[in-house]
């Protein structure tokens, strides 16, 4: 893994505080984040828990709870991790301790003036973009300092190969800044509002390039460089096939770019857009299983360690998540059952699985190993917790996404069922009473995830109270 072990370099140590600072920003933003997913899954059960107040109803709550988890919880998760592993891969410290500090800062304002603009209603409207123009220029910002300081200490490294874990932050870093700037270009109108630069179609095409591609990027590549490090390092056995590491990285940023226009079937969009999208879509099952299968394999010759590393567990069973999530979607592209799952709860389901199940188990298993090297422990301070940890959110992940599965088919199914005479046989809100008692298991599933960050908090903060001292790791000599 490109990681000497021969010596150290006389008083050279990585950057570890800016590390520290966004793990435990993680955890926070993922209890955060959550929480108002829990309290917006109720308030579909029960509206009246809005409490009339105009910032709590779900319209103003839901893109807070998309933004928290995506870029508060996410992005945080992975500004710690890719921080982490340029510095051991490269055997360098970050090339600038201040902008490295600005990034984390920068970001943590991000995340407050998100925290105070979508409840207030003020926002663009545009999924995954809807913070408003002075927002979107200090994330601009704030990711070009990010991409400085990572490139700039792979340009720094010590060691001649680049790892690939590097190569997926890399590109993840350099598609978001792009895909962020082209898709939030818009007219200032006032200091809390602007309208886009694009109309109609063409906006709604720029738009979901951006939305596909920010889980395309930000929630697939970005993730898959955490995999890549730290599968290894955990299962202590080399990645499976290094080959297909690189095959898997350049056939997956070559088509995912591409994927986009089958969040637009059956819309004013060209049909051949739209079937262009649904082919590459297609196409991305192949690199995505491959990197899926990589992973696991990684394992060979240490299957063992599962059934006494929770922490394997979190990592592995989110590669089983990944792989069924990038089996679905290309699925769920083909127009022919797009027309069934869109606008359902499918899609819903669908997401979950792919955030809670692949980013949030992957980011909550790399953590669990982090935290204590960054902080000079041996181990976390229980075990037993994490396990606990462990099967609170697997089995609710389950629940969520099995509810979302049955709800959503069922959905398709009422919306399109027709009478003799051409009328539609059911009303919608006799699909919606339908609909309910799912409501009320996915409640159920989003609560037991959500448990089980409690849960991190309890374990984290008994590992942080342990007796001995915080320093930054030594910098590793090459080998």
């Amino acid at each position: 893994m490109a990681q000497g072990t021969e010596g150290t370099l006389a008083g050279a140590t990585y950057n570890d505080r800016v590390v520290r600072q966004f793990a435990l920003m993680t955890i926070v933003w993922g209890v955060v984040g959550m929480s108002v997913g829990v309290l917006l899954a109720a308030q579909l059960i029960w509206p009246a828990l809005n409490f009339d107040v105009p910032w709590l109803t779900y319209s103003r709550l839901r893109p807070l709870h998309t933004n928290a988890v995506i870029f508060a919880f996410g992005g945080s998760a992975l500004f710690a991790s890719s921080y982490y592993i340029v510095q051991r891969t490269c055997h360098v410290r970050l090339i600038s301790d201040k902008l490295a500090g600005f990034t984390f800062w920068g970001w943590q304002l991000v995340i407050l003036l998100a925290a105070i603009t979508l409840p207030l209603g003020i926002t663009s409207g545009k999924e995954y973009a809807e913070l408003e123009w002075p927002i979107d220029i200090l994330i601009a910002i704030v990711w070009v300092v990010y991409a400085i300081v990572f490139l700039g200490t792979l340009a720094i490294r010590r060691v001649k190969h680049i790892y690939v874990a590097n190569w997926f932050f890399a590109a993840f870093i350099i598609t978001v800044a792009i895909l962020h700037i082209v898709n939030s270009a818009e007219i200032p109108v006032t200091l809390t509002k602007s309208y886009s630069v694009y109309a109609g179609t063409v906006d709604a095409m720029v738009q979901w390039w951006y939305g596909h591609n920010a889980v395309g990027f930000f929630l697939t590549a970005g993730f898959l460089g955490m995999m890549y490090y730290f599968v290894p390092k955990q299962a202590g056995r080399p990645v499976y096939s290094y080959r297909l590491s690189v095959v898997h990285f350049w056939s997956l940023i070559s088509i995912y770019m591409w994927a986009g226009p089958h969040h637009l079937h059956y819309t004013t969009l060209p049909d051949w857009a739209q079937s262009l999208g649904m082919v590459f879509s297609l196409m991305l099952l192949a690199p995505s299983w491959g990197g899926m299968i990589n992973g696991i394999m990684t394992l060979s010759g240490a299957w063992h360690k599962l059934r006494t590393d929770p922490i394997l567990k979190f990592l592995i069973v989110s590669l089983s998540f990944y792989g069924m999530s990038t089996f679905e979607g290309p699925m769920m592209s083909i127009k022919t059952v797009n027309a069934l799952s869109h606008y359902t709860d499918w899609t819903i389901g669908h997401v979950h699985s792919g955030a809670l199940g692949w980013v949030a188990m992957v980011t909550v298993g790399s953590l669990y190993v982090l935290i204590p090297r960054l902080y000079g422990r041996t181990s976390m301070w229980s075990t037993r917790l994490i396990d606990w940890h462990f099967w609170t959110t697997t089995i609710g992940i389950v629940l969520y996404i099995t509810a979302m599965w049955i709800a959503g088919v069922m959905q398709g199914l009422m919306w399109r069922a027709t009478n003799a005479d051409g009328t539609l046989t059911y009303t919608f809100v006799e699909a919606l009473q339908a609909t309910h008692p799912f409501y009320i298991v996915r409640l159920c599933g989003g609560a037991l995830v959500l448990a089980g960050m409690f849960l991190m908090i309890y374990n984290v903060r008994r590992t942080l109270q342990e007796r001995g001292p915080v320093i930054d790791q030594p910098v590793m000599a090459p080998a």
